[in-house]
């Protein structure tokens, strides 16, 4: 995935809304998303440039293989899109605003025309159906506007949220199943605070929640398994180590949290939950080694090789 580099001020207004449907646990869509298998865990899951074949290794046991999407030309965009519950090969073509998908329920080939050159894709679970949500991100006259089909009733959903400037960082925040609309506002310099604008699905309210650094990147997750996205950002701590260091906030609790995994000059995040548990775990892809390193909320640490160097992690689509 290609990381779009935007920083700025906001100004944004709601739209359009419409009811949504029955919820359900929206965070464990992104663990779906990469579970090819069904078996409750993600699956350490590679893309090579040099043939676009996306790599399972089930945690089942088993590997997978599927050649689909160009490398030069996609977005990596795993989802549930058909509501079985286990994730589906899909990418987006900027050329040509095309999504292509493969049903895992029964291998059909889906394409949807949703997006333009410049857009950038944030297929979630918006409605609470079950089902990722065609939705593109459009920077253009000064604002972002969320374009989202709904899964459910094929009807469109529309928001003004966001600056050009801003970072797009979708995620159950509020808990209700459905992925809120949401930005990440940096400040002008690197380690200027930086501000989370959200709108929250269950009551159309808006919250503002300063945290992290202009210079963060934001990886999404539900780190502590109460069934909301936790803010969470990624900061490499600079010499002499270089580190990347993860720092979280609990949605229940409050509590803040860091923690020193991985390398930044080599790693790339793939945050997910690696075993079953519920819970996000804090993960890394380091490039020059082909080599997953999890740090597992059920404890301890893991290491897996999967992929070489100059592959892509495809859980790395969801940091922004």
């Amino acid at each position: 995935m290609r990381k779009l580099s935007f920083v700025g001020k906001m100004a944004a207004c709601v739209v359009f809304s419409l009811m949504f449907g029955n919820p359900v646990l929206a965070q464990i869509s992104l663990r779906t998303a990469l579970d090819g298998d069904r078996d409750g865990n993600a699956d350490y899951t590679i893309f090579p440039p040099s043939n676009s074949i996306w790599y399972r290794l089930f945690s089942s046991g088993g590997i997978g293989m599927q050649a689909f999407g160009m490398s030069d030309t996609d977005f990596m965009t795993p989802g549930d899109y058909d509501g079985d519950g286990i994730g589906d090969v899909a990418v987006w073509r900027e050329t040509t605003g095309e999504w292509w998908v493969i049903y895992s329920s029964n291998y059909a080939i889906a394409r949807q025309l949703w997006g333009v050159a410049g857009d950038e894709p944030v297929a979630r679970d918006y409605d609470g159906d079950g089902r990722t949500d065609f939705a593109i991100a459009r920077r253009a006259n000064g604002i972002i506007t969320w374009w989202i089909i709904k899964s459910s009733d094929q009807n469109l959903i529309v928001f003004n949220w966001g600056v050009p400037t801003d970072f797009v960082a979708p995620g159950d925040y509020d808990g209700d199943g459905r992925f809120d609309v949401a930005i990440q506002r940096p400040g002008a310099q690197p380690t200027d605070p930086a501000t989370f604008w959200i709108i929250y699905s269950s009551n159309f309210g808006l919250d503002q929640i300063v945290f992290g650094q202009s210079a963060d990147l934001v990886v999404p997750g539900d780190y502590d398994g109460d069934g909301m996205t936790d803010l969470a950002v990624v900061r490499e701590t600079g010499a002499p180590n270089n580190w990347l260091r993860w720092i979280i906030r609990y949605s229940s609790t409050g509590q803040i949290v860091e923690e020193d995994w991985g390398v930044a000059a080599t790693d790339l995040t793939v945050q997910n939950d690696y075993d079953g548990d519920g819970k996000t775990d804090i993960a890394v892809w380091r490039n020059t080694e082909g080599r997953f390193y999890v740090v597992f909320s059920t404890g301890g640490v893991g290491q897996i090789h999967w992929g070489e160097p100059n592959d892509y992690p495809v859980a790395s689509y969801d940091t922004h």
